[in-house]
């Protein structure tokens, strides 16, 4: 058995297969298009859909991102198992949505500027220690809701609960999820009104294209502050752009973008309140060695892979 690997991370594989290191970037050499396993991590679509041309004896695509939404588009027969690095990330994410969660509540982007400015800023001093708006720039007491809840977001509302958050999901189905209560997608206009911030972390699907629109917004307790780590197709840009100018969104951090890179004249860099980084959240797939092994031997040995999307 060939296994492809890509040099866009270093990993170190056990399996007895023959391992070879691609480039993501170009073409799979001829002499290495019998391979039976492809590992995916920062290839760009063109070279996915190319590869998915080229490499007929193909029987398994191993994503490394929470999400295989790119690979699934690539064009791979049917008969080609694909699977996510769902859990990959769930350490990772987690830190950098709690990070921009936290620039978002306590308002750093604001400070940030003050500091380019060369500003100690008197006003922010006192706008939050005022009493009438104290709340609003700290997490105790405040209701967050996580739109996505899975293995990511089990990790994270633990942490945000021991900072004094009510923590609360919303997703296809209700019930209990680790220990949190979590809402179906009929109730969410209830839940977002008694929202103070609100966290996505919504893969890329049909249904939740532009589900983060002026009607979500709308229905959030005025001033919320909202934060996407998920995908950048998930929101509509235009309707998010319009609550931060217009105050019905007080902040708002982003790590995603419909355009990615994004470009240099897009109206995001200019919407007021609102952090942007790079889509860095999930950069460090932690475990993927270990994954990629034991799909590897379950693939051999005929057993169901872990995190199988497709077919």
């Amino acid at each position: 058995m060939k296994i492809l690997i890509p040099d866009t991370i270093d990993l170190s594989l056990s399996s007895d297969a023959d391992v070879v290191v691609y480039d993501v970037r170009a073409e799979i050499p001829v002499e290495h298009r019998d391979a039976e396993v492809l590992v995916v991590w920062h290839n760009s679509g063109a070279q996915l859909e190319q590869a998915a041309r080229d490499l007929p004896d193909l029987r398994l695509v191993q994503a490394l991102a929470s999400g295989a939404d790119v690979v699934l588009r690539s064009g791979f027969p049917d008969d080609v198992r694909i699977c996510s690095g769902r859990s990959l990330h769930d350490g990772p994410v987690a830190e950098h949505a709690l990070a921009l969660i936290l620039a978002a509540v306590r308002r750093l982007d604001a400070l940030r500027d003050a500091q380019g400015e060369h500003s100690w800023d008197e006003e922010f001093n006192v706008a939050q220690s005022a009493s009438a708006t104290r709340s609003d720039y700290t997490l105790a007491g405040a209701r967050v809701t996580i739109w996505g809840f899975g293995s990511i977001a089990a990790t994270l509302a633990p942490v945000l609960q021991l900072l004094g958050a009510e923590v609360q999901g919303i997703a296809r189905s209700a019930g209990t999820r680790a220990g949190f209560p979590v809402h179906a997608d009929a109730d969410a206009t209830a839940v977002l009104a008694e929202t103070d911030v609100l966290v996505s972390l919504l893969p890329a699907t049909p249904e939740t294209t532009d589900l983060f629109d002026s009607g979500v917004f709308e229905s959030l307790k005025p001033g919320a502050a909202f934060v996407n780590v998920g995908r950048g197709a998930t929101v509509d840009e235009s309707a998010l752009i319009a609550a931060l100018r217009s105050g019905r969104l007080r902040s708002a951090a982003i790590d995603v973008a419909k355009a990615e890179p994004l470009p240099s004249d897009d109206p995001l860099w200019d919407a007021p309140n609102l952090l942007i980084t790079p889509h860095v959240a999930g950069n460090r797939p932690v475990g993927a060695s270990a994954l990629i092994d034991d799909n590897v031997a379950r693939f051999l040995a005929g057993d169901e892979l872990v995190n199988q999307v497709r077919p």
